[in-house]
């Protein structure tokens, strides 16, 4: 008679299947994204030599074999995959030719700190409103709450934003246009620097947040009606159950599941969705720089740009796998990866 494989030792096996598998899946991204971006048009050399009359054939193959351009495209791969195993992106293809990796790291805490205090709003407001909503259907809240979701789906964030700048800086100039700081942002004391830089981080974050609330309290709200219909519901409320426990306790823990999912995909985000609201605000993040990038076509900040974006879209997926687990024991209980 075998013995039974430990919890731990089982948990530490998935676990391990899980990354094994993100190996692959990420190596094959790698794949896909330095192919394509190689096959679009324009070079890194196109900047430097298009439009300097002095620049002949000669200097272009120079540079060419500089970036390692003249190689084919499968031994650029195998360099550069070998240099990314060691965490070695190279060097920036653009005029500082900065460590790829300085520049990502440099720009990295402003885009997730956006990013995760819109994400903290976003939950804080749209999972009440959601649960509400639908405990409520129909009702005054219920309507008003959906037309005040309509108008974040319609509303497209440039737009908010260019409004915001409109009213909040240029009409009343409460708050700053762009930028991170101010100029004399070095001579402030400690909580002078810290309001200046909510003040210069609330129509951003805004902006942000805005778009994530509708569409995460309408997934709410749907989610939290379906499982209200279920008979496990019914029974807990005809047995006289408080209505705040069947609610928060069985309801809502039930319908945050496919919620988790959804977070899970919005990781990816970080970088993504930063690049338009970071472009019109004129903010120093990974967004911005990676637009910088596409439009230099530096190969080497863009294909640390794409890595970086699919690790973390990876990591969010392995991330939802464990809070299904935690949300729904019986996930756990039935042997299930988690």
């Amino acid at each position: 008679m075998s013995n039974p494989v430990s919890p731990m030792k089982s948990f530490l096996l998935r676990v391990l299947k899980k990354l094994v598998w993100m190996a692959f899946v990420l190596w094959g991204i790698t794949i896909i994204s330095f192919t394509v971006i190689h096959l679009a048009p324009g070079s890194p050399t196109d900047l430097e030599t298009t439009l300097n009359p002095m620049v002949g054939e000669a200097t272009r193959k120079q540079l060419e074999a500089l970036y390692g351009l003249d190689k084919p495209l499968h031994e650029q791969y195998v360099y550069w995959l070998g240099r990314m195993v060691r965490l070695d992106f190279g060097n920036s293809m653009s005029a500082d030719a900065r460590p790829v990796l300085d520049k990502i790291l440099e720009r990295l805490p402003l885009t997730v700190g956006m990013n995760l205090a819109s994400l903290a709003l976003t939950l804080i407001i749209a999972i009440p409103v959601g649960v509400l909503s639908a405990w409520r259907q129909d009702s005054l809240f219920d309507r008003t709450a959906t037309l005040f979701v309509f108008m974040g789906f319609a509303i497209p964030s440039f737009w908010l934003a260019l409004l915001l700048m409109m009213f909040f800086g240029i009409e009343y100039q409460w708050l700053p246009l762009s930028g991170l700081t101010s100029l004399d942002y070095q001579q402030l004391n400690v909580p002078e620097k810290i309001w200046d830089l909510a003040r210069h981080l609330l129509m951003p974050l805004t902006v942000y947040t805005v778009g994530s609330i509708a569409g995460m309290s309408r997934f709410m709200r749907s989610s939290m009606l379906e499982v209200l219909r279920q008979d496990y519901i019914l029974t807990a409320m005809a047995k006289g159950l408080p209505t705040r426990t069947v609610i928060f306790r069985h309801a809502m823990r039930n319908a945050l599941l496919p919620l988790i999912t959804l977070l899970g995909l919005s990781v990816p985000g970080l970088i993504g969705g930063s690049v338009i609201i970071e472009s019109i605000f004129a903010l120093p993040g990974l967004g911005q720089l990676f637009y910088a990038a596409v439009m230099a076509r530096d190969y080497t900040l863009i294909m640390g740009n794409l890595v970086l974006g699919a690790v973390l879209t990876l990591l969010g997926n392995l991330l939802a796998d464990f809070c299904y687990g935690i949300a729904d024991p019986r996930i756990r209980s039935g042997g299930k990866d988690v």
